[in-house]
């Protein structure tokens, strides 16, 4: 693509040298797009400083791959769009600085991004530098983006009482009045409500999703959030997912028929929202229609459907009483069992 040799040479190399990774192995999707997250991001490549408007355009080429699930290109770019953003930033002063922080920030929030879905502990590292470098920018939207991703990393280690707490006085801090900041405000109650769930706190999540669906009504779709929309859609892909958190899957049946996941705006959300289709349809005992949907999955997202939650779930569905046609074939290409 045209935009990788846009940055410096220095850069280039230094992100190859990080994940020594070839471009072929990029497109071919093997193995885990986090695997050298951990050891990079206490180690970045060296890189000199570059032209602000030229990491701008880097961070938002970074951003495109994680919104259409291009997860091995993404790592492979990360470590040194971070070390150019950080070089950036350190030798920015004033409003340059500024600006410089919030690419760091959001370029954080990738990578911590990235390590979730590999359930790799390098999200906490790269969730506490994206909101610390959020902070310092002064600005709410990255500040809230950032906490956001440290929540979920917060849940995922089961403090889901703290993550709600975190996210909710973030939330609080917001302006619900303007656009961007009242949309990112929607994202952070609709992450409290699926945090919430996961800790069994019902009242908690439901409430938090119904105010978030009231503030997503009386808002068009706003454009610029970083990694998740606030629309009326994705409220009801989160609801569907604190039902199937609660343990009240039923629930969310009426839900599921009634949204077009094909009008989401990314392939990584319309196969987020297959995916929690498919987890509610598992729990329901429904092999066929979970078996369904994690091939929408698959068709929106190839590299999505090899993430370690979803080999689970189709592991699962191979090993079940009821066998489903097709499944063990599905498994063995998306790697839930030795090909």
């Amino acid at each position: 693509m045209r935009r990788r040799n846009l940055l410096t040479g220095a850069l280039a190399a230094g992100a190859t040298a990080a994940f020594g990774a070839s471009p072929a192995s990029a497109v071919s999707g093997a193995g885990d797009p986090a695997a050298c997250l951990e050891d990079v991001l206490f180690r970045l490549p060296s890189a000199a400083p570059v032209p602000l408007a030229r990491l701008v355009q880097e961070a938002a080429g970074a951003r495109a791959d994680f919104r259409a699930a291009r997860y091995t290109v993404l790592g492979r770019v990360l470590p040194g769009l971070l070390a150019a953003a950080l070089a950036t930033r350190d030798a920015s002063t004033g409003r340059a600085r500024e600006k410089a922080s919030i690419v760091l920030a959001r370029t954080y929030v990738l990578a911590a991004e990235l390590a979730l879905k590999q359930h790799s502990d390098a999200a906490w590292a790269a969730a506490d530098r994206a909101l610390t470098a959020a902070r310092a920018s002064g600005h709410p939207v990255p500040i809230g983006e950032s906490s956001r991703v440290l929540a979920i990393t917060m849940r995922r280690s089961g403090s889901c009482p703290s993550a709600v707490r975190l996210l909710t006085q973030e939330a609080a801090d917001l302006d619900a009045s303007q656009e961007q900041t009242g949309a990112v405000r929607t994202t952070l109650m609709l992450t409290g409500a699926y945090s919430a769930a996961t800790g069994g706190d019902r009242m908690t999540a439901l409430d938090l999703l119904n105010a978030a669906e009231e503030e997503a009504d009386r808002r068009a779709t706003v454009a610029g959030l970083f990694t998740v929309d606030a629309t009326r859609t994705q409220v009801d892909v989160y609801r569907i997912g604190v039902f199937n958190a609660l343990g009240t899957p039923d629930e969310g049946v009426s839900v599921a028929r009634r949204i077009d996941i094909d009008m989401m705006s990314t392939p990584e959300r319309r196969a987020r929202a297959w995916t929690d289709t498919a987890r509610m349809w598992h729990a329901l005992g429904d092999g066929p229609q979970t078996f369904a949907a994690l091939q929408r999955v698959e068709k929106e997202a190839p590299q999505e459907v090899r993430r370690p939650a979803l080999r689970a779930l189709t592991a699962n569905l191979l090993y079940a009483p009821a066998r489903v046609p097709g499944v063990r074939q599905f498994a063995a290409r998306t790697g839930a069992i030795p090909a």
